[in-house]
């Protein structure tokens, strides 16, 4: 089978879109390369408490979820990619 080819600079083109991922509204904020993968955030969701490398609780971070884009033989598209569904952002009412 031939390998899917995603350049970084086609992934990166989906940044700032808003996404639903298994029922939840999310924003793509990142690309990692390696893997490659898309990583969402929930803005929704309350920071939650980040521990440092001794487990030890140091900031409240943003709920995060990482997307892979391609199998792990990459010919195909990874199902959690597969899953995301394109959504319109949400725009202010008027007067905010």
């Amino acid at each position: 089978m031939s390998q899917i080819e995603l350049t970084v600079t086609q992934l990166r083109s989906l940044i700032g879109l808003h996404v639903r991922y298994y029922g939840k509204d999310y924003q793509i904020i990142e690309v990692l390369e390696d893997g490659p993968a898309l990583v969402l955030h929930d803005s929704a969701a309350h920071p939650t408490i980040q521990a440092n490398l001794l487990g030890n609780a140091t900031r409240r971070a943003p709920h995060t979820e990482t997307v892979r884009v391609l199998s792990p033989d990459r010919d195909e598209l990874h199902p959690d990619f597969l899953a995301l569904e394109l959504i319109e952002p949400v725009a202010p009412a008027a007067g905010d």
